[in-house]
């Protein structure tokens, strides 16, 4: 991850809590890039998040998975049987 502190200077260990706390409010997001920008006593931060592949969800029922390990073999046999049309 890119990290920018603009508008001051900062030490590597409240960029570390930055970081961390961008981490934990960001969960399964894989931020390509972190401003930090200081604005006197205020800190604002902008993230940049990296493209995320498209995953394949299967519609079982009602409900949707996104992985064939989480239904049961009948499922996984009706899934296998189906027609599958190019995306």
């Amino acid at each position: 991850m890119k990290v920018n502190v603009i508008g001051g200077e900062m030490n590597i260990h409240e960029i570390d809590e930055y970081i961390k706390y961008v981490n934990k409010k960001y969960v399964g997001r894989q931020i390509k890039q972190l401003d930090i920008i200081i604005d006197g006593e205020y800190i604002d931060l902008k993230c940049y998040f990296k493209d995320t592949d498209f995953q394949r969800a299967y519609r079982s029922a009602d409900y949707l998975v996104n992985s064939m390990d989480k239904l049961n073999d009948a499922k996984q046999s009706e899934f296998a049987q189906k027609k599958h049309h190019k995306v």
